[in-house]
């Protein structure tokens, strides 16, 4: 079977893991937690916060906007659970917003339509690590006066226009899940781009604490001062992650690689959505007619493809909970997108008999 996903794995990352051992620094914030702070901010300029996920790291920004009980955020209906999930957590309506027609993107169209007067934020995200159409969604929070916010799970050293994606909104995030380009089998980021965020952020992942003056020296002992949780990651975590940003560059060149091949060899033959900006090739998808007719015939060749969510719209929680609202393009690529297997390991070979089964699909 060739798996759809397949964690990329080095040697240095059980050297890490036993350097963390042999050292006794196994909590967040620690040695390694440190070396990829000091990474973030010399490669892309990043202020940051390592997190146990993603996840929690969109918690963390939801907790410091403040937002009011009537305060609404705009998010992607096409995107994972946690975009809407961690605002609703905490108190925050969420109202979902169409995709583009010609990419899973949210539509900067259908954003400014969706604006209304209890609209204080948008938190987009960048679908495959391929820009959202920045330059136009500034403008319309800029037009608004409402808080731009990044899910920037899948796109890690992803650009638009030469700028780092996760640099746009006041507050971004990055997933180290064991599914994206550069993992650590659980983890997450916080970046915080306005500087007015970061001495709250620091008291809410520790518990609620002053703890991180504390270890600063600035202060003789720290007390709970605010809400917060335990939002730290584990140094471990921190080592596995530390020796793949080592090789960045070789593992992006890789999957970039991987991803014209399928490029080169597929779209004759199918929809292939070639994006436009400098993404890092985390997914290779496809439009296709029969999602489910067509990860059956690869499944019974061995292949493992995969779908995308369902609409957040759609979803059982949100119907209950929010307003009713009509996302079209976002159902489309629900039914239509079909994914590819894209991993380090996934050789030529490989990638070369994917492709001829799947032109064998359209034969038959």
């Amino acid at each position: 079977m060739i798996v759809y996903n397949k964690p990329y794995f080095n040697n240095n990352a059980i050297n890490n893991i036993l350097f963390s051992k042999n050292k006794g620094c196994l909590s967040g914030d620690g040695y390694f937690s440190k070396k990829c702070y000091n990474y973030f901010k010399k490669k892309w300029d990043f202020y940051s916060l390592l997190t146990p996920s993603c996840t929690h790291a969109i918690e963390m920004m939801s907790i410091l906007l403040e937002l009011k009980e009537d305060d609404e955020i705009l998010i992607p209906s096409y995107t994972f659970v946690s975009t809407a999930n961690a605002f609703s957590l905490h108190g925050i309506k969420v109202k979902c917003v169409d995709s583009c027609k010609d990419n899973p993107n949210i539509s900067p169209e259908a954003l400014e339509l969706s604006i209304s007067d209890k609209t204080k934020a948008v938190c987009i995200i960048h679908y495959g690590g391929n820009a959202c159409e920045m330059d136009k969604i500034e403008e319309i929070c800029k037009k608004y006066k409402i808080i731009l916010l990044e899910d920037n799970a899948q796109g890690i050293d992803s650009y638009y226009k030469g700028k780092p994606l996760g640099s746009f909104g006041v507050m971004s995030t990055i997933s180290f899940h064991e599914t994206k380009n550069i993992q650590c089998g659980e983890g997450g980021l916080l970046i915080i781009n306005d500087k007015k965020y970061i001495e709250r952020a620091e008291i809410i992942r520790e518990k609620g604490t002053n703890r991180t003056q504390f270890f600063k020296g600035e202060i003789e002992k720290y007390e709970w001062i605010d809400k917060g949780s335990s939002y730290l990651l584990s140094d471990i975590n921190a080592g596995i992650l530390f020796s793949q940003l080592e090789e960045i560059e070789l593992i992006l060149n890789k999957r970039k690689h991987q991803w014209n091949l399928y490029y080169k060899l597929l779209n004759p033959f199918f929809n292939v959505m070639k994006p436009n900006n400098q993404g890092n090739s985390h997914i290779f998808y496809l439009i296709v007619d029969n999602v489910q007719h067509l990860k059956n015939y690869l499944k019974n060749k061995n292949i493992m493809a995969t779908s995308h969510y369902i609409p957040l719209h759609q979803s059982e929680y949100y119907k209950k909970n929010f307003e009713k609202v009509e996302c079209p393009n976002s159902e489309y690529f629900s039914e239509h997108l079909i994914r590819l297997p894209l991993y380090y390991e996934l050789t030529d070979a490989e990638i070369i008999g994917i492709c001829n089964i799947m032109k064998e699909y359209i034969i038959s």
